[in-house]
C-alpha cells in the first residue's frame, strides 16, 4: 500500500487550521508548509521573498488581467508568463513549487489553493477547517495578538481576501463542499480531537485503496 499522504488545508481565519495542520504534520512526521512555502518558492525562482510575502493569498487586479487576455477568469486560461501581472506570475511559480513538494513525498500544505493545484493528486486529502464566530474571535485576540477593538473586522477582512484569492485563481467559490474531502467545524471537538478525527479519516481512506 502506498504510504504517501498529501494534506491540503483551507481554513477560515481564527479556526485553528494552521495549528491543526502543524499537529497533523508532527503526528505523521511529515513536512509542514505554510509561510515555508513562500520561502522555498522564492529561493527556487531567485525572487525576493518579500515579493511573495506581499502577494501571499492576495488576488491580482482582475481589471489588468482582463485587459491583457480579454478574459474574466484566470483559472480557465494558460497565459504567457511575461504577460502576467506580478501577483499572477508569483501564483504560477508558487503552484509549480507546490507540485514539486507533492512529488517529493508526504506533506501538509496550508492555504494557497492547494486543493485546486493538487486536485489530481491521488494521495491527497483536502480539508476545510471552519469554526464558530465566538471561538474564532477568541483565538484571533488571545492567540494571534490582534487588538480586541479591531479583531472582528480584521477576521472578516482576512476571510474576504482569502475568498477573493481563491475565487480569482480557481474560478469557483471558496469553501464550497465539493472541493474538499472533509469539512470540519473545529469548535465542535476542539483542536486536538479534530486532529485525531482527521488522522482516523486518513487511516480509513488509505485502507480502502
Amino acid at each position: 500500500m502506498n504510504d504517501k499522504i498529501i494534506i491540503t488545508i483551507a481554513r477560515e481565519y481564527g479556526s485553528g487550521g494552521r495549528e491543526i495542520g502543524k499537529q497533523l504534520a508532527e503526528n505523521l512526521n511529515i513536512p509542514f508548509y505554510d509561510k515555508e512555502l513562500i520561502t522555498r518558492a522564492a529561493e527556487e525562482n531567485g525572487i525576493d521573498p518579500d515579493l511573495f510575502e506581499n502577494a501571499d493569498e492576495k488576488p491580482s487586479n482582475p481589471f489588468w488581467t482582463s485587459l491583457a487576455f480579454n478574459i474574466g477568469t484566470f483559472g480557465s486560461h494558460s497565459p504567457t508568463m511575461n504577460d502576467l501581472p506580478m501577483n499572477d506570475r508569483l501564483f504560477l511559480l508558487q503552484s509549480k513549487t507546490i507540485h514539486k513538494i507533492a512529488q517529493e513525498g508526504s506533506c501538509v500544505i496550508v492555504g494557497r489553493c492547494g486543493d485546486y493545484i493538487l486536485e489530481n493528486e491521488p494521495n491527497a486529502v483536502h480539508l476545510f477547517i471552519h469554526a464558530n464566530s465566538e471561538d474564532k474571535l477568541k483565538r484571533v485576540i488571545h492567540s494571534y495578538g490582534i487588538p480586541a477593538e479591531g479583531a472582528q473586522e480584521f477576521m472578516k477582512k482576512t476571510d474576504r481576501r482569502r475568498a477573493a484569492y481563491y475565487d480569482y485563481y480557481v474560478g469557483e467559490k471558496w469553501g464550497q463542499m465539493e472541493h474538499y474531502d472533509l469539512s470540519i467545524n473545529s469548535s465542535t471537538l476542539g483542536i486536538k480531537s479534530t486532529v485525531d478525527l482527521i488522522l482516523e479519516f486518513i487511516k480509513i481512506k488509505k485502507s480502502l485503496k
